[in-house]
């Protein structure tokens, strides 16, 4: 049978909480109810036990006295336990509760001569339908209670995960990228004319966490325009530098000027696209293209030997010039950090790019690529495969870094194909 689904808010801390308060409703209950059990029956079997052996002395003094008995006393009378008999019969008095003509019944016994008990029997059915009746009551009384506290303290335990369970989300749009990402808890916020309301626990911790968002919202803002502003003014000195380069005399000093020159122009188009991306404001032209002859294209364009297989061609709605970007630089990553054979594969909606070099860093796997990092001792600026995986979040794209079981780095770009 399948499990009903539960709602997303919940989880471990209201099922253990669920659970820890109706263990307890449960043992409160069943103690009282002992309790109060126990007490009962004591005083209603004391009772009908003094109104026993009351009877059972006036009885002993009418015998003694040879007056005919009452009703209900006798020696050895039918349906007298026997060991209330054989206690009588040894000298000693007692009662004892028993079933005597199918009704419920309170026996005391005496001595009497000729090692005969003299006993009277009371009748328990008020006495035991009281205590039946108390019993019922407790487990009715006990099952309400266990509901209606059930019941409050699931919706104040809920309350709780709700307001967790936001938080967690919010902290997971945040390492997703999204800064805008605000829990907004409402007892976090003063209003106007109201005193403030002191923050429980969960108000605390999203309140933290929205500070900590905006601190972090406010230092990434400052370092990405930080590096848009440096990578304008680069621009302009470097178009100088590159046309004064251009009149140098030939030469191999000329040549190391003009390609450093070229590196720096490189460097700084990158930090300006990076600088778009993070923006978040790029626009999508989009239109349909083939994705086998636009991988070829790409391949052409890079001038280095790639192998070219198309499995199974797809037509896809995509931007030319960025999902061109991406395929691009995975090839030239594939080359400058990689070993030949490099492999581009399309199949359906699936662009894969594969070298056979020592494969991905371990950071770049677990955590994707970071700017200006590289290991190995690698040349390059570690931006290529930044702004491959940016450009594909553009593209609504999916970009996965992974190394082959048989050595090699593997990068997956997924599109959505038709």
């Amino acid at each position: 049978m399948r499990r009903p689904a539960l709602p997303r808010w919940s989880g471990t801390l209201a099922a253990k909480a669920a659970a820890f308060i109706t263990v307890m409703c449960c043992a409160l209950a069943a103690l009282l109810g002992v309790l109060v059990h126990v007490q009962v029956t004591n005083q209603t079997v004391g009772q009908a036990r003094d109104q026993a052996l009351q009877r059972l002395a006036m009885t002993t003094e009418r015998y003694e006295a040879g007056d005919p008995l009452r009703r209900g006393a006798g020696l050895d009378p039918p349906g007298l336990p026997r060991q209330l008999r054989e206690l009588a019969v040894a000298g000693d008095h007692g009662t004892m509760v028993a079933d005597f003509a199918g009704r419920p019944t309170m026996w005391a016994a005496g001595p009497a001569d000729g090692d005969r008990a003299l006993a009277v029997a009371v009748d328990y059915s008020q006495q035991a339908r009281t205590i039946e009746g108390l019993d019922r009551a407790i487990l009715w009384s006990s099952g309400l209670a266990i509901g209606a506290t059930l019941l409050v303290g699931a919706f104040a335990v809920t309350r709780v995960t709700r307001r967790l369970h936001t938080t967690a989300l919010v902290a997971r749009r945040i390492s997703a990228g999204d800064l805008d990402a605000r829990v907004n808890d409402p007892r976090t916020r003063p209003r106007s004319g109201v005193p403030a309301r002191p923050q429980d626990e969960v108000a605390a911790v999203a309140a933290a966490l929205d500070s900590m968002a905006s601190s972090l919202q406010s230092k990434l803002l400052a370092e990405q325009r930080f590096t848009a502003d440096v990578a304008h003014e680069l621009r302009t000195p470097l178009t100088g530098l590159h046309a004064a380069a251009e009149l140098l005399p030939a030469g191999r000093p000329t040549e190391l000027v003009r390609d450093r020159v070229a590196a720096l122009r490189t460097l700084t188009e990158d930090l300006l696209e990076i600088s778009r991306l993070d923006t978040g404001r790029e626009r999508l032209e989009l239109d349909t293209e083939r994705l086998g002859p636009l991988a070829e294209r790409v391949v052409r364009g890079t001038g280095k030997g790639t192998e070219v297989r198309v499995v199974r061609d797809v037509s896809v709605e995509t931007d030319r010039r960025r999902l061109e970007r991406v395929l691009g630089n995975l090839v030239a990553n594939a080359h400058k950090h990689g070993r030949g054979p490099v492999v581009l594969t399309v199949d359906g909606p699936v662009v894969t790019v594969r070298d056979h070099g020592d494969g991905f860093p371990e950071y770049l796997v677990a955590h994707g690529p970071q700017r200006f990092r590289t290991e190995g001792g690698a040349k390059g600026h570690g931006l290529g495969l930044t702004i491959a995986l940016g450009q594909a979040e553009v593209l609504g794209a999916r970009l996965l870094f992974a190394n082959a079981p048989d050595g090699g780095a593997v990068a997956t770009l997924t599109l959505e194909g038709r």
